[in-house]
């Protein structure tokens, strides 16, 4: 008897403990994964352009250096009343900003300030190094002209804000020199990260600079020159009081984006008032 008592006794502690596991196993499956600890680039307003370069990979301690917290510059990533990392993604007023990114260009630079002289409007300039170096005539013009320049890094490295700080830090400066081999006493007060892939080295880096880190509140695409009718209508559909609108006068293509300007500034001048973003005193 003893005996047949201690087996009756194995199965069923044998069968409690398998259930116990099993319902165990449920519970897990029923736990959404909880995410790790990401250091590397969220989400943007609007996701990475540039199709012939890859969207910057996810940072680490190794490639990026200890990252930043998030009130560090004052502004966690999923704030909504900024962009990415405390980037601007507004005038802070009812005027609307025209920002083109990655020139100065030969061909298209030049049909870009013709338009907007035209029709009396100031620009924000977003220029590369390396294009800015081979083209000083241009920075000079868009000066004279009065509109703000914006350092877009030195040959538009979408992955510049994983580089280490220093590297980030060298980059803008060179970027910075280029500028200012061709205007001396240029005022360069923004940076806009290449693809708006921000980190917070890159943040940190341009803001001892003395720049604030740009982004866009609308993002017609005209990198992948969908044609003037489709960029024109995006920027019409998507442009509200204190928006910041990403055009682009050079990395490609650009017709499309000439022929929409045609279009666009008499209908945005009807509702807004347009204006380049300001210089500082710096």
């Amino acid at each position: 008897m003893p005996s047949r008592t201690l087996r009756a006794t194995g199965i069923v502690t044998l069968v409690a403990a398998a259930l116990l596991g099993s319902a165990y196993a449920l519970g897990r499956s029923l736990v959404p994964d909880q995410p790790g600890h990401d250091t590397g680039v969220p989400a943007s307003v609007h996701s990475p352009h540039y199709a012939d370069q890859p969207p910057a990979p996810v940072g680490s301690p190794a490639t990026t250096g200890a990252p930043a917290s998030p009130t560090e510059h004052g502004q966690d990533p999923a704030d909504d009343d900024q962009g990415p990392f405390g980037s601007l993604v507004s005038t802070g007023t009812p005027r609307v900003a025209l920002t083109f990114d990655d020139g100065p260009d030969p061909q298209y630079t030049p049909q870009v300030l013709a338009l907007l002289r035209e029709y009396g409007v100031k620009a924000t300039f977003c220029v590369v190094g390396e294009n800015s170096a081979a083209h000083p005539e241009l920075i000079q013009a868009i000066v004279a002209e009065g509109h703000t320049l914006c350092n877009h890094s030195w040959n538009h490295d979408i992955t510049l804000g994983t580089r280490p700080r220093d590297a980030i830090r060298a980059d803008l400066l060179r970027t910075n020199a280029a500028i200012r081999a061709a205007v001396p006493d240029a005022r360069i007060e923004y940076f806009r990260q290449p693809g708006g892939a921000w980190t917070y080295p890159v943040v940190a880096a341009c803001e001892e600079l003395g720049m604030a880190p740009l982004h866009w509140t609308v993002d017609p695409s005209d990198w992948q020159a969908p044609g003037a009718l489709r960029i024109t209508a995006t920027v019409m559909t998507e442009t509200a009081p204190g928006a910041i609108v990403l055009l682009h006068d050079a990395g490609g293509d650009r017709t499309g984006t000439v022929e929409a300007l045609q279009r666009l500034l008499p209908e945005l001048m009807v509702r807004f008032q347009l204006e380049a973003l300001p210089n500082g005193t710096t």
